[in-house]
C-alpha cells in the first residue's frame, strides 16, 4: 500500500546529480510531480532533466543552496515528501576537514528543518555505507547491517574524512528526527554504478571508467560492493511509499573482486586498456541488504548493469 494514494508532489535535493537524475526519471514515470533543487536552473548542464519523459508538465527546478534555508523552504513548499540526495562538496582539495563535515551536517539539518516547517509526511535521506563501514569492533566475518555505525573517532584517527562526514550527517539527522517527530528513513548505498543520464562524470562512475582505460600496471584485488543506480532509485521509492519502512536500510546488491569485475567487462569489451595484473589483499568486510529485500527490493544482474554503464560512457564520449 502506497504511503500517498493521490498524485504526489515531492522534492528531490541535488536533482542534477548522478543518483538524483535516475530518481527523477523514476518518479516522473510514476506520475509524481517533482520539485528539483539545483544550483542554477538556467544552466545547460541540467538539460538532461528537462528532456526526461513527463518533465515538461511535472518537473519544476528550483535554484537552491543547502546552506540557504530560505531557498530550501521555497523548493519544499507544497510537497508531501522529500528525498534528500544532495551532499555539498567543497571546491578543490580539503585542507581542513571541517570544510567537508560542516556543510554536510548543516546542509542536512537545514533540509530537515524546512521539512518540519512544511509538515512533510516522510523524508528519505541518502546516507552511505561509509556511515556503517568503519567500526573496528564489529565482529570479524559478520556481515555489516543497519545496526553498524562507523566509529567517528576511528574515522578521524585514520583520516577517513568522507566516512566521518557521512556518519555525522546521518547521526545528526536521526537526532533531529527523534527530537522533532519527523518521519525519517535513511538509505545507505554502496558504490553506485550503471548508466549515466548527466553529461558530467561523477566519482563512482569514474571507478569503472578507470578500470576500462587507465591501463594500471598493478591493482589491488579489492572487494567491490556495487549497486545499480536504477535499483537504488527503486529502493528510495520503495521506502518512501511503504508505510512499514522505518530506520536505516543498507543498499548493496553485488560483492565482487576487482579481477572478477574486469573479467566480466573483458568478456563484452575486450579491447580496452585494463589493469595488467592484480595483487591479492586480505579483507573481511561484507554488507547485508536483507532488511531492504524483506521490504520487497530486487536488483538486476551485475552483467546488465556493466553493459548499460559502458554503453552510456561510450555515448557520452568518455571512453575515446
Amino acid at each position: 500500500m502506497a504511503l500517498m494514494a493521490e498524485k504526489c508532489r515531492v522534492c528531490v535535493t541535488g536533482a542534477g546529480g548522478y543518483v538524483a537524475s535516475s530518481l527523477l526519471k523514476l518518479l516522473l514515470s510514476k506520475d509524481y510531480i517533482v520539485h528539483g533543487t539545483v544550483r542554477d536552473p538556467s544552466n545547460g548542464k541540467y538539460a538532461h532533466l528537462k528532456n526526461l519523459d513527463k518533465a515538461a508538465e511535472n518537473l519544476k527546478l528550483f535554484k537552491a543552496d543547502l546552506l540557504d534555508p530560505d531557498s530550501l523552504a521555497a523548493a519544499i513548499k507544497g510537497c508531501n515528501g522529500v528525498f534528500h540526495v544532495a551532499s555539498p562538496v567543497p571546491p578543490g582539495s580539503i585542507s581542513n576537514p571541517e570544510e567537508l563535515v560542516e556543510p554536510a551536517v548543516k546542509g542536512t539539518l537545514n533540509v530537515l528543518k524546512a521539512c518540519s516547517e512544511e509538515n512533510i509526511k516522510r523524508v528519505v535521506f541518502v546516507s552511505s555505507v561509509a556511515a556503517s563501514a568503519l567500526d573496528p569492533n564489529w565482529p570479524k566475518g559478520k556481515p555489516m547491517d543497519e545496526t553498524c555505525w562507523s566509529d567517528s573517532e576511528f574515522c578521524k584517527a585514520t583520516n577517513n574524512w568522507y566516512f566521518f562526514s557521512k556518519t555525522m550527517a546521518e547521526k545528526e539527522a536521526w537526532s533531529y528526527a527523534k527530537q522533532s517527530g519527523l518521519d525519517l528513513v535513511t538509505v545507505l548505498p554502496s558504490l553506485v554504478i550503471g548508466p549515466m543520464l548527466q553529461k558530467t562524470t561523477n566519482a563512482s562512475s569514474l571507478v569503472l571508467i578507470k578500470l576500462l582505460k587507465e591501463g594500471y600496471e598493478e591493482l589491488e584485488n579489492k572487494m567491490r560492493f556495487l549497486v545499480d543506480v536504477r535499483d537504488l532509485a527503486e529502493a528510495f521509492l520503495l521506502v518512501y511509499e511503504n508505510p512499514e519502512a522505518e530506520g536505516r536500510y543498507l543498499c548493496a546488491a553485488h560483492t565482487v573482486k576487482s579481477e572478477d569485475l574486469v573479467a566480466m567487462l573483458k568478456k563484452h569489451y575486450p579491447n580496452y586498456n585494463y589493469p595488467k595484473r592484480f595483487t591479492d589483499v586480505t579483507e573481511d568486510t561484507s554488507f547485508s541488504s536483507e532488511k531492504l529485500q524483506k521490504l520487497g527490493w530486487q536488483y538486476r544482474p551485475l552483467e546488465e548493469t556493466l553493459i548499460d554503464a559502458v554503453e552510456s560512457y561510450k555515448q557520452g564520449g568518455l571512453l575515446d
